[in-house]
């Protein structure tokens, strides 16, 4: 029972303690970026490497794509259709051999870094990598599956909103366009953000109960009043995520009122530097977030005594 007299404990009550002790402990965050990157850097190399192959193998006038944007948007938006039916077959290609490889090597990665750093949260807690790879492997299938949901409802608000008026000779509806796909975006953002705190959580669970994957999974959906408290986290940390992305974008604006005096190299280290300030600020939160839930454990665990 919860003793007598003491609030309920909210699920970000301590996230400001939280977020200080994380920065109190910049190991933490090297450890996390360390293994992102160390998966990263050569999974984005693999990427732009196979791209770059189809594009020299398939022929597009980049330039006249770019031209075209400027001085006829619609023209350019059917030369994208165009380009986009020509790129398909042999991205496809690529992608039937190259994503079941990256997702694979994504799984593998994550649950040994997550368990590393982990163990270096908290060195008492149970080491279980094959047990991180599964729950890993579940949880990446679940985003896949909503990423796929996300594409679904993309296609149907251009079907609405640009596919429509065009068989009946009108004009696309752009802003209508533009509308559903920010409604669906964002509504699906944070549906996962209130649905997939199981997922997040079941992964901590094995190493603090030492449980395997199909009993860490059951008991992270059986966790009575804490659940609601790892929605709230959820739901902050999507907020944060969103507010990362702004700033981001914010930053990368910041020279455009100067780009004609502005060389084309500054521009490109300018954006590579906000690109890296940003993952940097990412990975420190995805830490922040997982020891916000070991927290949240200790304290219902206390409450519970």
């Amino acid at each position: 029972m919860a003793a007598a007299g003491n609030p309920p404990v909210r699920g970000t009550q301590s996230f400001v303690h939280t977020m200080s002790a994380c920065w109190r402990r910049p190991s933490l965050t090297a450890l996390e970026v360390l293994w992102r990157w160390a998966f990263g850097l050569p999974a984005t190399t693999v990427v732009v490497y196979q791209a770059m192959r189809v594009l020299r193998q398939t022929p597009i006038d980049i330039a006249a794509l770019r031209q075209m944007s400027l001085l006829d948007p619609m023209a350019a938006a059917v030369a994208l259709g165009e380009t986009a039916a020509a790129l398909s077959p042999p991205v496809l290609r690529v992608a039937q051999w190259l994503a079941p490889l990256l997702l694979v090597g994504w799984v593998v990665a994550s649950a040994i870094g997550r368990g590393l750093v982990l163990h270096r949260v908290d060195a008492r807690l149970h080491p279980r990598p094959a047990t991180l790879m599964l729950l890993q492997a579940a949880r990446t299938t679940a985003l896949a599956g909503s990423f796929a949901v996300w594409f679904a409802c993309l296609r149907a608000a251009a079907g609405a909103a640009v596919d429509a008026p065009l068989a009946a000779g009108q004009e696309p509806n752009l802003v209508l366009y533009s509308a559903l796909t920010i409604v669906a975006t964002l509504g699906l953002f944070t549906l996962w953000a209130v649905m997939s705190w199981g997922l997040s959580f079941a992964p901590l669970l094995s190493v603090l109960r030492n449980l395997g994957p199909a009993a860490s999974l059951a008991a992270a959906f059986r966790l009575g009043p804490v659940r609601s408290k790892l929605v709230e986290i959820n739901l902050v940390m999507g907020i944060v995520k969103i507010a990362l992305i702004v700033l981001a974008m914010v930053f990368s604006a910041c020279p455009l009122p100067f780009e004609s005096v502005a060389t084309p190299d500054f521009m490109a280290w300018w954006y590579a530097g906000v690109a890296v300030i940003y993952l940097i600020a990412s990975d420190f939160f995805h830490v922040v977030q997982l020891v916000s839930y070991l927290e949240l454990w200790r304290s219902y665990q206390y409450e519970t005594c």
